[in-house]
Formats: C-alpha cells, sequence, structure tokens
C-alpha cells in the first residue's frame, strides 16, 4: 500500500522524493476533478438542448472590502505565512506527518508577520482602486456550467461535514474517547454522510440561481458515480481500513486469471498502520493485517468505475427530468447494499438483526429511487 503519493513513485519508478502529499487525498482531488468535468459536460448538453437556460443574478462592483473580509483575510494570510516558512525550514517534519504538521502550533512568527502585511497591502491596493468610484449593483448573466466552482466548494465542504458527522454518529465510542481527535482527523469520512449533506447545499445553491433542482441532480449523477469510484481506488491504495471480512478461502477456479491480492488481501503498509509488524521493514507504515480480507474498495472501484460508463451511456434516453438520478440512486444502492455482506463495518441490531448504517441508508435509497421513478413517469407530463 502507499500511504503517500512519494511511497507510489519510489514502487512504481525507483525514485525517492519526499513529498507531504497523502496518496487518499491525491485520488479524492482527482476524483472530484472527474465529478467536476463530467457534470460540467452534462450542463452545457442541456444548455445546448434547450433544457437550461442562462440566468441573471445581481452583482456588487467597487464595494470597499468589510472588517470581516479584511480580519478574515488577515488572519488566512498570517497563517500561511505562519506555517509557510516553517514548511520550508523544516521539510522534513512536514512530509512525515503533514496533518500533525498543519495541525500543530509549529511556525514561524517572521512568516506570520509578512502574512499579516499581505493581507494590509491587498486592503491598500483595493482602496487605491476605488478611488473615485462608487459602488455600483449591475446584472450579469451567467450560464448554468459557469456555476460549477462553487458547486465544487460546496460539495468539498458540505461532502467533508457530511462525512464526518455520519462517521461520528456510527462510532460514537470512538467520538467519547477523543472528541478532538474524531472531529478534525482525516480519516473516518462516511461516503453517504457527505453525499446527503452536499447534496441538499448544492440543490439549495442551484435552485437560487435558476437550475431546476431535477436537472441538477441528473446533471450531477454520473459525474458522482465516478467520483465515489475514483475515491475507493483511493481507499484502496492507500489501505485506509473500508476493506472487507477476513477471506481465508481459498482463490476459486474462475477467478484464477486475477493475481491472488484481487480476492484477498492483508493490506501491507496500510496508512493506518493496522494489524501485525512487518519484519524487516523500516519507516512510518510498517504494518499489515494478520488474516487477508477481502479487498472490498477495489471491487467498488471496479464496479463504480464501470457503472459510471454505462451511466455514461444511456443519459440521454432518459428525458423526463429526475429519472436519470434516481436510476443512479438504484445503482449506487444496490452496489453498496451488496458489498456490505463482505465489508468491515459498525453493525447495529434491529429486529434481531444485525445491520449497518450503510445498509440502512442504501435500502433507503434503493426503495425512495423505485417510488421516485414511479412518480415522476406517472406525472412525467406535469415534471417535464
Amino acid at each position: 500500500m502507499y500511504a503517500t503519493i512519494s511511497d507510489l513513485i519510489r514502487d512504481l519508478f525507483g525514485l525517492n522524493i519526499p513529498l507531504p502529499i497523502q496518496t487518499f487525498g491525491f485520488i479524492m482531488a482527482l476524483s472530484f476533478v472527474g465529478a467536476y468535468l463530467a457534470t460540467s459536460s452534462e450542463l452545457k448538453r442541456k444548455e445546448a438542448e434547450g433544457l437550461l437556460h442562462p440566468f441573471k443574478v445581481k452583482k456588487k462592483f467597487f464595494e470597499p472590502i468589510t472588517s470581516v473580509d479584511y480580519v478574515t483575510t488577515v488572519i488566512i494570510a498570517a497563517f500561511l505565512g505562519f506555517k509557510a516558512l516553517e514548511m520550508l525550514l523544516d521539510y522534513d517534519s512536514l512530509v512525515e506527518n503533514p496533518q500533525k504538521f498543519i495541525l500543530s502550533a509549529k511556525g514561524s512568527w517572521f512568516g506570520a508577520v509578512l502574512g499579516g502585511a499581505y493581507g494590509y497591502y491587498l486592503k491598500k491596493k483595493e482602496a487605491d482602486q476605488l478611488i473615485g468610484k462608487k459602488m455600483e449593483i449591475r446584472e450579469i448573466t451567467l450560464r448554468p456550467f459557469e456555476h460549477m466552482g462553487n458547486i465544487v466548494g460546496i460539495a468539498a465542504i458540505g461532502g467533508i461535514l457530511g462525512a464526518k458527522i455520519f462517521h461520528n454518529l456510527e462510532n460514537l465510542d470512538q467520538l467519547m474517547a477523543d472528541p478532538i481527535g474524531s472531529l478534525i482527523s482525516f480519516s473516518g469520512l462516511t461516503f453517504y454522510g457527505g453525499l446527503i449533506v452536499a447534496g441538499a447545499g448544492i440543490i439549495y445553491y442551484a435552485g437560487k440561481n435558476g437550475i431546476p433542482a431535477w436537472h441538477m441532480c441528473d446533471s450531477a449523477a454520473a459525474g458522482l458515480m465516478l467520483a465515489y469510484g475514483m475515491g475507493r481506488l483511493g481507499c484502496h491504495l492507500s489501505g485506509d481500513g473500508d476493506w472487507g471480512i477476513d477471506n481465508l478461502m481459498p482463490k476459486p477456479e474462475w477467478l484464477s486469471f486475477m493475481p491472488d491480492w484481487f480476492w484477498s488481501y492483508t493490506y501491507p503498509n496500510n496508512v493506518l498502520n493496522e494489524g501485525i509488524p512487518i519484519i524487516g521493514c523500516e519507516g512510518a507504515h510498517c504494518h499489515q493485517l494478520p488474516n487477508p480480507v477481502f479487498p472490498t474498495p477495489l471491487y467498488e472501484a471496479f464496479a463504480c468505475i464501470g457503472l459510471f460508463g454505462l451511466l455514461w451511456s444511456v443519459r440521454k434516453k432518459f428525458t423526463i427530468p429526475g429519472t436519470f438520478f434516481f436510476f443512479y440512486l438504484l445503482l449506487n444502492g444496490v452496489e453498496r447494499f451488496l458489498i456490505e455482506k463482505i465489508r468491515v463495518n459498525t453493525t447495529y441490531h434491529l429486529f434481531g438483526k444485525a445491520i449497518t448504517q450503510a445498509e440502512i441508508i442504501s435500502f433507503t435509497f434503493i426503495l425512495t429511487s423505485v417510488i421516485g421513478l414511479i412518480i415522476l413517469f406517472r406525472n412525467k407530463n406535469k415534471v417535464a
């Protein structure tokens, strides 16, 4: 496994380039790029077909910077300056544990002063630009895809926030044992929590800017499936704990053409340092699982990237707004419900049955998608 991009580069090319970039975070960033490109493409297509239209919004010009904006700018600039100089002076600590370095009090006050000075410079520069000009409100026209920058920002913030909330609700014992660590840790991200919170924020924003909710959902559906598949690939490559249950069964004959690690894997050098020490290994990540497990993140990566291909190929056949999104929701729910059977997860006991949070939500998605499709097809004229 590759906790950092440096580990991946070293294994693939034999080059030792120390970089403070986590593999999971890097792949996650790529997944956002993939979702951005797919969703932008769909918004452009819908506009070209007359389903979406440019929307006029009011924007302020020549507005003086507010006190809140100024203070925020200074704080951000000072923090960046505080960390930036120290990153250069103590690069090894940054590479060894980027999260610990960023969240620590380690830094250079000289850099903070420079950061604050930069904030002052920006305010003075803006003041000079506003000399002789009065604030005015203009009406500008924005095309649907031009909102994608803000939409991605909402998705990132809402996704991480929702993922952490749902993960901590699912693991209250960990939250109680270490509240601060659980809240600020970069690990423990529940996909469905992120999808629900981010989705609500995006729909609200889209509605305010003239993009109907169903068309926004349809436009994002394929990109969501792609992002999820890529994200799971990041989980597998880094070994972040989203693996399956122990798999001590011999590999079946029908899988003989696949490598052994596709059937069962011990996740050596996983980023969590979970399991038993690897004999002779030196470095920060030298553990592997005592028993091989199902590599469920890899299965989901293959499945969801394949499902993205399916969704992309049939997207134009769904002419009733909302039906394509419910089709995505159905596929996503079925995929996740099935994979839960061999995944390691916190379980609840309801009506004498052991069930996971993901099974509850995925079943809800399946039920919602079926009901939604029935309603939309029955009311297709009204929806259109």
